[in-house]
């Protein structure tokens, strides 16, 4: 290589400019598992995409109080949702992004004998569920501190998994499925319930919402079976998702 002094002034030129477009280069980039692209992030966003779709910040354990809202039972209506489940009252079911524990209570309540793992990343949040279920003397909630790209769920360990507004979320959406079909049994079913992203007049940002479309794609790239979406819920989906059975 010719020392610099030798070198013709447009080499040097096209080196810098090639020096100064790197950070953008590296922006747009896929990530190493070409799963992910990575940009600059909205405001309410992070600096990943998966499948062209921006992942949502996480919401803190300093919200908690917003997930117990008294509106949540007219919005959200969660009877709904856990009657849509359908759950045998011997199912192992786990709750994941479960916070301080609001829907699972009500999945613990509709299945006496059997079990219910409480998955969240947040300590802070499994602490004030562990404390709930104490003051309910609830005793077939297993609390579970999970990975940001694995559910920490032993394999063909669940009849179920319910979603509650967290997998637009996830961090790691493509390894945490991944994990939650591990998880499930064969013909186990996965209860994804996100507010409707078609629909602009649902209140809500717009990162943390997402459209029947997006969420068929996402699931079913790691081999889940979109079953149906039922219409139950005022501003949510309801899509039931299947671990195929194997053959």
């Amino acid at each position: 290589m010719l020392p610099m002094k030798h070198r013709h002034p447009l080499t040097l030129i096209v080196a810098w400019c090639l020096l100064a477009a790197l950070p953008a280069l590296a922006q747009s980039a896929p990530a190493a598992d070409n799963r992910y692209t990575i940009h600059a992030p909205s405001r309410d966003g992070i600096d990943k995409f998966y499948f062209g779709r921006e992942i949502s910040q996480v919401m803190g354990h300093q919200g908690a109080a917003w997930l117990e809202r008294s509106a949540r039972e007219v919005e959200e209506r969660p009877d709904r949702v856990v009657e849509g489940m359908a759950l045998a009252p011997d199912a192992e079911v786990a709750d994941i992004g479960a916070g301080t524990g609001y829907f699972t209570v009500r999945i613990a309540a509709d299945v006496p004998t059997g079990r219910v793992y409480a998955v969240d990343v947040q300590p802070e949040m499994l602490e004030v569920l562990r404390k709930r279920m104490e003051r309910s003397a609830i005793t077939n909630v297993t609390p579970v501190l999970g990975a940001e790209d694995d559910p920490k769920l032993a394999s063909d360990s669940v009849d179920a998994v319910l979603l509650v507004d967290a997998y637009h979320e996830f961090a790691h959406p493509f390894e945490m499925m991944q994990g939650i079909r591990r998880a499930l049994r064969p013909g186990g079913r996965v209860f994804l319930i996100e507010y409707r992203g078609e629909d602009p007049r649902v209140p809500i940002k717009p990162l943390h919402k997402m459209t029947q479309a997006q969420a068929i794609t996402e699931l079913e790239a790691v081999g889940l079976r979109w079953v149906e979406t039922l219409d139950i819920l005022p501003s949510q989906h309801f899509m039931v998702f299947e671990n195929p059975a194997e053959g």
